[in-house]
């Protein structure tokens, strides 16, 4: 029975993993619902701001702040990546880090340098390993991250930006979709996209005070703030809805496992049962 012994313990030890699975899958499915609240109650805001910048991007004015300038020759590229804190989520990181990758290969190839600030432990420790430019990083924002955690690494690219480090910025995040799909989002900071900036202008201007540099300045980088807390948003939600649904295929997964782990072992067992009684059978008619 050695051999019925080691399955019972395969057997065990199946069984204590789908309860950590199962696990994983209902506080994943608990907090789900919290984070598309949160996702959702930013998008008037993000929404909202989006529609401050458009209008006064089409402003009559002599004045045009250097993040809605499109600048000729892109020699540097920056790049805010989300991630997630923790694993157990599927394939969600590993796809965005290798969409990440073929669009560093691009850029590469046409001789530009990549600088990348990271949000997450994941996306730290992947970066790390590869040849790219880190130039900051920040993780274990927690479930309910706050703007405060993220005004750093923005920084870091908005200043870059401004001393001409930097010729683009992109946010790289998963956006959420629905439970079952997360895509993989790249999305044009700077210089502002042009589908929001290259519209109709008025024969009008606004009256800035103290000036236009001044406000200016400070709408676009609320403008920008928001884009970026908003990404982590919908990335936190994406985190929990696959994190969800990997758990239950490996619960369901674990559940066949230890089916067919019973059937081995039923079948393992009624052999040794036989040959007990060959044994027996065998022993009497020899006497």
């Amino acid at each position: 029975m050695a051999g019925g012994r080691e399955i019972k313990t395969k057997i065990k030890s199946v069984q204590n993993t789908r309860k950590v699975t199962r696990a994983l899958e209902m506080v994943s499915a608990s907090k789900i619902r919290k984070a598309q609240e949160r996702m959702k109650t930013s998008r008037p805001y993000a929404r909202a701001m989006k529609q401050v910048i458009g209008h006064l991007a089409q402003a009559n004015t002599d004045y045009q702040h250097p993040f809605m300038v499109e600048r000729p020759e892109v020699k540097r590229v920056g790049y805010i990546v989300i991630s997630s804190d923790r694993g157990l989520a599927g394939g969600l990181n590993n796809n965005l880090f290798r969409r990440m990758l073929g669009e560093v290969r691009g850029w590469q190839d046409k001789g530009a340098e990549i600088d990348v600030v990271t949000i997450g432990q994941k996306a730290s420790v992947f970066f790390r390993r590869i040849k790219v430019n880190l130039l900051g990083s920040v993780s274990h924002i927690g479930d309910n991250p706050k703007l405060d955690q993220l005004i750093g690494v923005i920084k870091v690219m908005l200043d870059a930006y401004t001393e001409g480090k930097l010729d683009r910025v992109y946010v790289v995040y998963n956006g959420f979709v629905n439970t079952m799909t997360q895509r993989a989002s790249f999305d044009q900071l700077l210089p502002l996209p042009a589908s929001e900036t290259q519209v109709a202008h008025h024969d009008w201007d606004y009256i800035y005070e103290p000036d236009a540099a001044t406000v200016l300045d400070h709408v676009i980088t609320r403008y920008i703030e928001s884009l970026v807390y908003q990404s982590v948003l919908e990335n936190m939600a994406s985190e929990h809805a696959a994190r969800m649904v990997a758990m239950k295929a490996a619960s369901d997964n674990a559940t066949k496992l230890i089916g067919t782990l019973n059937l081995v072992y039923n079948k393992a067992r009624q052999a040794a049962i036989t040959q007990e009684i060959s044994e027996i059978v065998g022993g009497a008619a020899a006497v």
